[in-house]
């Protein structure tokens, strides 16, 4: 299923995790919905900004999923709001600096300096960005993008 023309529900809910353990990551009708929010206010745009494919290591997680790989119970990846992604040979800082500026969102991380976590919820955006880093060996969030 197409979600924007760049974009598509499998790649959205592709998962190794699940895979392996054979759990089923398809979303409901309500998370397809806010995935496609999420692909043509976010995503798409990006990918025409840059140029290049955007690369989506995380998207949808349904419950069981998200439970198997330690993510938050909250977590937006749970309701198709949230995508973590690169964009081969751009530096991801510059990424998501880039989205910064000009996209309107939801939550943006700059995680671990490895990829770019950023949510979308129709009718909410907090424009709230963060940078995850490890200390003394736990995740620790400081506001800002940060290098």
């Amino acid at each position: 299923m197409q979600l924007s023309p760049h974009f598509t529900l499998e790649e959205m809910v592709v998962s190794q995790t699940a895979a392996r353990r054979g759990i089923d990551n398809m979303p409901p009708a309500p998370a397809v919905g806010a995935l496609k929010t999420l692909c043509v206010e976010v995503l798409e745009p990006v990918r025409t900004h840059f140029g290049r494919p955007v690369v989506v290591s995380s998207g949808y997680r349904g419950p069981e999923l998200n439970r198997a790989i330690g993510g938050a119970s909250s977590s937006q990846h749970c309701k198709g709001e949230a995508a973590d992604i690169t964009v081969p040979g751009i530096h991801v800082l510059d990424v998501a600096q880039w989205i910064q500026r000009n996209l309107r969102y939801d939550q943006l991380i700059y995680e671990f300096g490895r990829w770019v976590h950023v949510s979308y919820r129709h009718g909410r955006l907090r424009q709230h960005d963060l940078t995850a880093r490890i200390a003394k060996g736990r995740t620790q969030y400081v506001a800002g993008l940060r290098a």
